[in-house]
């Protein structure tokens, strides 16, 4: 089946296999429980290592708060503080603009940013199975659509590559331009610094001319097209984008202003190796206090931690699930005792895996924290006393 609705075009093919039997359902049962055993061994490590990771981390903030010095001056460099943490706010400046000759660009900025999209065939899949004449059908709807993309897709992994082909590869390609040396006052920023200023902004092209006569100006964008209102697959299309504003510009405003703690050598700003084995190499955008920096950096620590312990407690609670599948596999041939089965799997693994992610997360807080990791490990029976307090009692004999 084929239709076309304006630049989008659908088929549908429709696949069809044997019924798998009891034997080939175990054996795949059989690999997914190997699966779930390695996925469940990883949950270990992540839960464990993330809770020496965020006390680590908590300790070198707290470090860094007692002994960081702000500086009187940007613009002169003390030899009293070789060696120390700093914490300075003040403009970013850069030794030359970042150029685009090709498109006849400039601008005052740490990093410059080319963005080229192709016009290009994009495939989307829809599949659905059912169950008909004992045979498991599938089946699945192919779309076909024309958008700017930023990578190349390849068309020839497309179902039906005829009609929807695309370029192998671009004739521009994207890039981003960096400055060399980055300093605030008389400070150099290092690359662990001037890496973290990643604030990208679209540059506006209203003030440019057209740099060649096959390219078009329209709105932000450089077109390679012979007409942007209607592009052809293949056509280009190039936007710019800034992040770090170094100077003054009349159409962009002043230059951006960044706080900064990080261990001076000599005029240079370099990461400080803290006693408990991190980094701190700080930057955010605008002036901040130095209470305001290490408060926002405890609350992302904060945020780290909790994500890494939500991801390590679904990777428990699927790796049990898929340990657990076979029970559901034996009983799959009767749907009131395989709903009752899957029920009471699920309900196994959110209780195992929570009970073991709180006891896993105590024993990480144990050598750092041992009245907190007592209190986790006692959480960590609930949900098991819970469980059990729902199962009905043996009736007297």
């Amino acid at each position: 089946q084929f239709s076309d609705t304006g630049s989008r075009k659908e088929h549908v093919k429709i696949t069809s296999e044997s019924k798998p039997g009891f034997l080939e359902r175990l054996s795949e049962t059989s690999g997914g429980m190997l699966m779930g055993l390695v996925t469940f061994l990883l949950s270990f490590y992540l839960l464990f290592t993330n809770e020496g990771r965020a006390l680590r981390t908590a300790k070198s903030l707290d470090e860094g708060l007692s002994l960081v010095i702000p500086l009187d001056s940007i613009h002169s460099v003390s030899q009293q503080n070789e060696g120390r943490l700093v914490h300075l706010a003040g403009t970013l400046s850069t030794s030359k603009p970042l150029f685009d000759p090709s498109y006849g660009l400039s601008i005052q900025a740490v990093k410059l940013k080319r963005n080229v999209e192709m016009y290009q065939w994009v495939e989307y899949e829809d599949s659905k199975e059912y169950e008909e004449n004992g045979e498991i059908k599938k089946e699945t709807k192919y779309s076909y659509n024309t958008e700017w993309k930023s990578e190349v897709v390849n068309s020839r992994n497309f179902d039906r590559e005829i009609g929807h082909k695309n370029p192998s590869a671009m004739a521009v390609e994207s890039f981003t331009a960096v400055s060399p040396n980055v300093q605030v006052g008389s400070f150099v920023l290092s690359k662990g610094l001037v890496d973290k200023i990643d604030d990208f902004k679209q540059l506006s092209l209203s003030n440019l001319e057209d740099p060649h006569a096959d390219v078009t100006r329209g709105g932000d964008y450089f077109y390679h097209s012979e007409n942007p209102r209607r592009p052809e697959v293949g056509d280009l299309r190039v936007s710019f984008f800034y992040a770090g504003l170094s100077g003054d510009d009349p159409h962009l405003g002043s230059a951006d202003k960044v706080t900064v703690i990080a261990r001076q050598q000599g005029d240079q700003l370099v990461p400080y190796h803290t006693k408990s084995g991190d980094v701190l190499q700080i930057l955010y955008s605008g002036e901040l206090s130095v209470e305001e920096v290490f408060q926002k950096e405890h609350e992302s620590n904060t945020m780290k931690t909790w994500a890494l312990r939500a991801a390590g407690w679904l990777a428990m609670f699927v790796g049990i699930s898929l340990m657990t599948r076979i029970f559901y596999t034996l009983v799959d041939w009767f749907p009131v005792v395989r709903d009752l089965v899957n029920i009471g799997l699920k309900a196994f693994a959110f209780c195992v895996a929570s009970s073991l992610s709180l006891l896993t997360i105590s024993i990480g807080w144990l050598f750092y924290r041992p009245l907190w990791a007592l209190l986790i490990g006692l959480l960590s029976v609930v949900p098991i006393v819970v469980a059990k307090s729902r199962v009905p009692p043996k009736k007297q004999q």
